[in-house]
Parts: C-alpha cells; sequence; structure tokens
C-alpha cells in the first residue's frame, strides 16, 4: 500500500495528498506548519497526567463524552469481544481542562485545528464536482466553531504479559469523523488494512502527521473516499516494555451539518457512539 508522504510547502501538495486519501484514505504530511518543540512538551504534558492521581477528577462523563477514561472503562471496537488496552483523555473546545496543564494542549489543538481546514480545502479543490457539487457546504465550513471536534490523548501502557488474549492496543477499527490528523506517537505501532486484508506499518517519523478519511467524509462523498480500517497493533520484545502516547484530533463536523439523505452530523455519531459503548 503506497500511503503518499507529502511535503506540505510543495506546489503539487494538495493534489498529491488528496490523491493517496483516494487511493488509501490515508496521508502523510511533512514539514508542515505544526510546532514539533510544542508537541514534543504537550506529550510530556501529559504522560505525567497519566500518572497522577488528580486525573480521576475528570472521570468520563457519558452524557458529554468528555474526560478521562481509565484502562477498565476503554472502549470497544466494533465486532470485537476485548476491550482496548489503552486510557485516555476526551477534550472538547468547551469541556473540562486538568488544572495541571499548562495552556500548550490548547495551543497545539488550535494549530492542528488551522492545519486540517486547509487539508479540507484541498480535499474538496481536487474532488470531481460531481461529488463536491453534493456537499451540503464547503467542507471547511462544516468544521467552523464546531464544538464536536476532539482532541483525544491516548496512553497505550507497557504490556504485562497476563492481557486477554484478543486485547490489543487498538483493535481494527475506522473512525467516525471527516477526517484525523494525528501527530507522530512516541513509538510505533499503526497499521492500516489494504483491500486484500493485508496489514501494513504506517511510516510516521517525529514532524510528521498522519492524516485518514473518517466514516463521515465517506458519508458525504457517496463513498468517492473511503474510511480505512486501522489499529494500533501490540509490539513485542523490549518495545512491549514501553508506553505509547498518541494525539489525534477527530475533525466533526457541527451537529446540523447535513451529510447525506440518511444522517446529520449529530444522527451519525449518536448511531456509531451507542455501537462503541460509550453511549
Amino acid at each position: 500500500m503506497n500511503i503518499a508522504v507529502v511535503d506540505y510547502t510543495d506546489k503539487d501538495a494538495p493534489l498529491a495528498f488528496t490523491d493517496s486519501l483516494r487511493k488509501t484514505g490515508f496521508g502523510v504530511i511533512s514539514h508542515h506548519p505544526i510546532d514539533s518543540t510544542l508537541l514534543d512538551e504537550v506529550y510530556e504534558e501529559w504522560r505525567q497526567f497519566f500518572k497522577d492521581e488528580r486525573r480521576f477528577n475528570y472521570l468520563f462523563d457519558r452524557n458529554t463524552q468528555e474526560g478521562y477514561v481509565p484502562p477498565d472503562l476503554s472502549e470497544t471496537a466494533k465486532g470485537y469481544k476485548e476491550k482496548d488496552l489503552k486510557e485516555f483523555y476526551h477534550l472538547y473546545p468547551w469541556g473540562r481542562y486538568p488544572e495541571m496543564l499548562s495552556d500548550k494542549t490548547r495551543r497545539l489543538q488550535t494549530q492542528l485545528t488551522e492545519l486540517a481546514a486547509q487539508l479540507l480545502n484541498w480535499i474538496e479543490l481536487h474532488t470531481p464536482a460531481d461529488i463536491s457539487t453534493k456537499f451540503s457546504m464547503p467542507l471547511s465550513q462544516m468544521i467552523t466553531d464546531s464544538p464536536n471536534t476532539l482532541f483525544r490523548v491516548l496512553r497505550y501502557p507497557p504490556l504485562r504479559g497476563d492481557e486477554p488474549v484478543d486485547a490489543i492496543r487498538a483493535a481494527a477499527h475506522a473512525d467516525i469523523n471527516l477526517i484525523t490528523l494525528l501527530p507522530a506517537a512516541t513509538e510505533p505501532g499503526l497499521q492500516v488494512k489494504d483491500a486484500l486484508g493485508r496489514w501494513h506499518d504506517i511510516q510516521c517519523d517525529h514532524g510528521m502527521v498522519i492524516v485518514n478519511v473518517g466514516d463521515m467524509l465517506e458519508e458525504c462523498s457517496e463513498g468517492w473516499y473511503r474510511s480505512t480500517v486501522h489499529q494500533v497493533k501490540n509490539p513485542t520484545g523490549e518495545a512491549a516494555k514501553q508506553e505509547r502516547l498518541s494525539m489525534p484530533l477527530f475533525l466533526h463536523p457541527r451537529d446540523d451539518v447535513r451529510l447525506s439523505e440518511r444522517h446529520t452530523a449529530h444522527s451519525y455519531l449518536t448511531e456509531r457512539l451507542k455501537e462503541l459503548g460509550l453511549l
């Protein structure tokens, strides 16, 4: 599977990026405007958060879908029986913000959202007119002032060796949203499944951002863009002793945005959260 690594500053970047999304569901951006030093600092702050007992002051609220989800409450991917081997925090623009953090996470979230809007413009620019004219509005406008865009900070603990047989760090799944932006994680492990069911490691060196198509973009493009299945595999050997942190930004439209004749963003999200056991 040939997932393109696209230089954000290249004049042909919009076309190369969109072409990779169309063919694989994924694209990787290099030389982007995200501050890599800020990214590293945010990772370190959250590394400390997951060690802090005060994290339990922010336990997950099923009604608002925000807050801290410990490993025993982690989500179960559709079609799987075992929970993923992870803990995470759901941070929304309006949600509870842990007091032990500086403002760096908010700054990073803003940078990623601005980059996402530009990438959505690229996608629309290079989508065939017979598809793009059916969008209820420009893609980048769907996320403007959206209260639903989710910044998820994940920690995958070191493996102990006594995990359930079928449990992995993140079981095979597709994302719900329009697109996902994922800065390079602290450890490798992300894989994507091709049309023949084979798994491929995704290259994402420090300073790169992975972008993938979500179900909502597939829905509103009538399948022109496909939401590709991916997972985070369990490491082996010495790597199994290392924790892994990652910070995907899930770009969600506002609730009232019409995705298709069948769904608004709200009706689509509600349906999927029930499947995951988070609602």
